[in-house]
């Protein structure tokens, strides 16, 4: 299984992204989720989240999570975006890409890692209250 992983404070452009994907000719699945940054938290108006990430730990985990998911699912690839720093209300914090033969194993592989990551993985959230 191909993987890659990113962890950057600049904005995700989706669009690059999905231009640059390359999937084997017997892949019929390609799942993307993109997190959001909401404008509440815990209730509270906010303008941004601040995110803080331990790096080596964090890749480390996905690191994990990946091996995971490739002895558990047959995936071809993933690829996962993470912002860190400020992301504004409206801008993507986390990008993700499965790809698979079939549409099950797509899905299940994005669902295992975002659960995993929200988890396992060292990334914390400051809200920026307004």
């Amino acid at each position: 299984m191909k993987t890659a992983l990113t962890l950057s404070p600049d904005p995700i452009d989706e669009a690059a992204l999905a231009k640059a994907r390359s999937i084997s000719d017997d892949m019929g699945a390609v799942v993307t989720f993109s997190g959001v940054v909401r404008g509440r938290e815990d209730e509270a108006a906010i303008t941004s989240i601040d995110y803080e990430s331990f790096d080596d730990m964090t890749k480390r985990q996905f690191e994990l999570i990946f091996t995971e998911i490739e002895q558990r699912l047959p995936i071809e690839s993933i690829r996962l975006v993470h912002r860190t720093g400020i992301v504004q209300v409206n801008e993507s914090s986390l990008w993700v890409e499965v790809v698979a033969a079939h549409r099950a194993e797509a899905f299940d592989a994005c669902q295992y890692l975002i659960d995993q990551m929200k988890l396992r993985v060292p990334i914390w959230k400051k809200p920026i209250v307004t």
